[in-house]
């Protein structure tokens, strides 16, 4: 049954430090778990270079010492294993109410995928799922990562879809824990692919897969 698509407001074209973003989600995060009837937000974003790790992740899947390097690196309470941002890299932060949507954890990773499949397919590129790992893959390769936080079904954190960062930093990781398979970035498909492009793709699917309107906003202050 068809019906009236609920609110998103959503912040496009940033680069924003880590910590800076993660502080953002939380308050999102804070407000509407104490307020459930505000809008839903999506963030679309770059970071700067840094390293983070579920709250469970282990450190054996980082290739330097943590303590001695130079990197910025940041365990944070999203599931899953270690994982690499950097410019080029666009990273969603969805701050939804799933009471409003659907309220099942396993539905919203399978929803994540979904938008992001459909981003490729945008693209002419076939995104596939693999039993039993989160994400989406291109030929055997992973070219997006999932790891979320939910609290009172208020969600934060989200996914990361590689199109065009410098690859480098995954050697310093066994990114996601997962040894077996390489990761991949768009541009080895679609040279000269850019983030610029790819927002608004993203965003329009992400709009069609959860059925929402988006309402464009400038970016607030961050202190």
């Amino acid at each position: 049954m068809s019906h009236t698509p609920n609110r998103c407001l959503l912040y496009n074209q940033i680069v924003m430090p880590y910590l800076d973003a993660w502080r953002w989600q939380k308050e999102l995060q804070v407000t509407r778990v104490k307020s459930p009837n505000l809008d839903d937000v999506l963030i679309l974003l770059e970071h700067p270079p840094v390293y983070t790790l579920g709250k469970a992740a282990s450190t054996e899947f980082i290739k330097f010492d943590i303590d001695t390097n130079t990197y910025e690196v940041h365990r944070i309470e999203r599931g899953g294993e270690v994982t690499y941002h950097c410019p080029g890299q666009l990273v969603g932060y969805p701050i939804l109410n799933l009471q409003r949507h659907r309220q099942d954890l396993h539905w919203y990773l399978r929803q994540l995928e979904e938008v992001l499949i459909r981003v490729l397919a945008v693209y002419k590129l076939q995104g596939e799922r693999i039993p039993s790992l989160t994400g989406v893959w291109l030929e055997g390769r992973k070219v997006a990562a999932i790891g979320i936080k939910v609290s009172r079904w208020i969600t934060m954190h989200g996914f990361s879809l590689n199109v065009c960062p410098d690859m480098k930093g995954f050697e310093r990781i066994v990114p996601c824990g997962i040894s077996d398979k390489q990761v991949a970035s768009l541009t080895e498909w679609i040279p000269g692919i850019t983030c610029a492009e790819v927002r608004l793709d993203l965003a329009r699917c992400f709009a069609e897969v959860f059925h929402l309107e988006l309402i464009e906003q400038s970016l607030p202050n961050i202190d």
